[in-house]
This record gives C-alpha cells, sequence and structure tokens, in this order.
C-alpha cells in the first residue's frame, strides 16, 4: 500500500495521538484514492483466494489440534494427511469449504476495510508507525471475527466429522443451534478475539516493516506496489504471527469442536480452564499442537492474501483513475 515519504513529525512511540473519527469512515475517496466499498471487495477477494488455497492445510490443523480425548502419542501432519486419505480420499481435505466461503469472504471485506480505515486516521502523522499499524490491525480483528466466528464453527466441525454427522452448512447451523443453543457459534468468540488481537497486531507490524525494509535493501528492484513485496512481507508476518499464537488457536479449536467426533467437553469456555485440562492430559506440547501446519497455512495464505488484496487495489484505482480523466476532458 504506498504511503507518502513524509518527514514524521515524532519518533517516540508515546508521542503517538489517535485521531479517529467514525462519522468519516463513509467518505467517498479518502484513502489511496479508493472508496470505502472498493476496500470491501478487494478484502473480500483476498479472503476468498486465501482461504480456498490454503483449505486442505486448514483441514489437517484441525485434525490435529482437536485429538479426542486419548493422551496423543504421535500425531504428525503426514500421519493424519495420509490418514485423512486413506480413510475418505482427497474429498475429506475439502469438508467444510462451503462454510468457509460464506464466512471469509464478508469477514475478510470488515477486516481490510476497518484496517485501512484506522490506519488512515490513526498513522495520519507517521505512515510508518508500528503502534498506528498494531492498534489497526487489533480494531480490525475485533469486527471481523465476530463476523467469521460462527461459520467458522461450522467449518470445523464440518471438517471432523463425516457426512453421516452433518448433511451440510445449515444442517450443522440448525443442529447445533437446536441441541446446543445459539451461544455455541460464539463459544469461541473471546478466545478468538484474544488469539486474533495479539496474531493481527504481530501480523501487520511484522508486514508494514518487512515490507519497509524490502524496499530499502533493494530500492531499484523493490516498490510500494511490487506484487513480491507483498507477497515476502505477508509470508513473513504469517509464519511470525502464527508460531506466536499457535497455543490460543488450539483452545479455540478445542472450544469450537466439543463433544464432535470424540472431542473432549469443557465445563465452562475459560481459556485458563481448558489450557489446564490440555497441559493435564498432553503436557506442554499439547498447546503447540498444529504449529506445524499452521505456520505452513499461514506464511503462504497472508503472501496469497496481500498479493490479491493489492491488485485488487490496484484494479480499483486504475478504474478511478480513468474515470477521474473522462471527467475532467
Amino acid at each position: 500500500m504506498a504511503t507518502d515519504a513524509t518527514t514524521t513529525k515524532f519518533q517516540n512511540p508515546t508521542d503517538f495521538r489517535p485521531d479517529f473519527h467514525p462519522e468519516k469512515i463513509s467518505s467517498a475517496t479518502s484513502y489511496d484514492g479508493l472508496h470505502f466499498w472498493q476496500y470491501m471487495v478487494s478484502g473480500s477477494i483476498a479472503g476468498l483466494a486465501e482461504h480456498m488455497a490454503m483449505f486442505p492445510v486448514d483441514t489437517v490443523k484441525t485434525h490435529m489440534q482437536a485429538v479426542g480425548s486419548c493422551p496423543i502419542k504421535s500425531v504428525s501432519v503426514t500421519h493424519v494427511l495420509n490418514s485423512l486419505l486413506k480413510s475418505e480420499g482427497p474429498a475429506a481435505l475439502y469438508r467444510g469449504i462451503a462454510a468457509m466461503a460464506l464466512g471469509a469472504g464478508p469477514a475478510h471485506a470488515v477486516h481490510f476495510s476497518i484496517y485501512e480505515v484506522c490506519k488512515k486516521h490513526l498513522s495520519r502523522d507517521n505512515p510508518n508507525s508500528s503502534i498506528a499499524h498494531a492498534v489497526s490491525g487489533v480494531c480490525a480483528t475485533v469486527a471481523s471475527d465476530a463476523v467469521f466466528t460462527p461459520m467458522d464453527v461450522v467449518k470445523q466441525r464440518l471438517q471432523l466429522g463425516s457426512d453421516s454427522v452433518y448433511k451440510g452448512v445449515w444442517d450443522c447451523v440448525k443442529r447445533v443451534v437446536r441441541e446446543e443453543g445459539f451461544g455455541a457459534l460464539y463459544a469461541s468468540y473471546r478466545t478468538t478475539v484474544l488469539m486474533n488481537a495479539p496474531f493481527t497486531a504481530v501480523y501487520f507490524a511484522t508486514y508494514e516493516a518487512a515490507k519497509k525494509g524490502l524496499m530499502e535493501i533493494s530500492p531499484d528492484s523493490a516498490n510500494d506496489e511490487s506484487w513480491v513485496v507483498h507477497a515476502t512481507a505477508g509470508a513473513a508476518a504469517g509464519a511470525l504471527a502464527a508460531a506466536v499464537t499457535t497455543p490460543l488457536d488450539v483452545v479455540k479449536t478445542q472450544l469450537q469442536c466439543q463433544g464432535v467426533c470424540g472431542c473432549d467437553r469443557f465445563k465452562s469456555g475459560s481459556i485458563g480452564d481448558v489450557i489446564k485440562a490440555i497441559v493435564k492430559k498432553d503436557g506442554y506440547r499439547g498447546i503447540m499442537r498444529g504449529w506445524i501446519p499452521r505456520m505452513l497455512f499461514h506464511a503462504p495464505a497472508a503472501a496469497i492474501s496481500w498479493s490479491a488484496y493489492e491488485a485488487s487495489k490496484s484494479f480499483f484505482q486504475e478504474i478511478n483513475s480513468n474515470s477521474n480523466s473522462d471527467n475532467d476532458t
């Protein structure tokens, strides 16, 4: 995302002063030459591209993290992958993809548009402020998780269960609401936000810093609009953020899949209680379960997402530029 090379007015993080006015969100063309709805469409395209491409890896990760009531012995990526392919074939890797599509598109539309709006207002005096990027990312994830969490619950339950458990997306939704109540669709929302807030803070701060560093290392061959820069910075940010937040992702999966295919049920949705139960049963390695496929998912997923997002933005910028040129003539 292009930023003007202006002289910063402050260097000390304590000088950071948010200047955010929600009523200005709907302004016509306020940032990077794009309308608010164009950020939403670009974000939706990025989210769908990311999750569609990496869905099989996400399925493997879900199976690794949602091991049943018996203590784990050896659950590796290859073990889970071979087990799925042997028992149900390649189709097992894509079970639940419809729920993902229904959730990821709208959620990423909200995520990227809120991020852009917050970044514009919070980093007004310092476009390279890591604090502004991190805070903007946290605001974006709180909003987008509210949209995505119900479909994420459905997605993970479909990933674990065979066709005999749930007949499809809407059957899963109806049964969860009927048998467990509407709150079950948001059972992991608090954990998801507590996981994604630090994930997004690390993710966006690392992404912006890596992008800036790449352009400084090779200013002649790299620029702010290069897809290689976006992909590389995104991959680095995704891998680091994924590794740091794996324990909370394990808790989220356990809460969302409790009672499905032998997964444990918890008396409370307390993060501390779930972590204690996991550590008691599996040891501390239990809370890092699935960290390899999680990194394998988020590194390329972030590269795909940012590349698709910036490509979509460039497309809309070109359209807006041509439209403005036509209006001037």
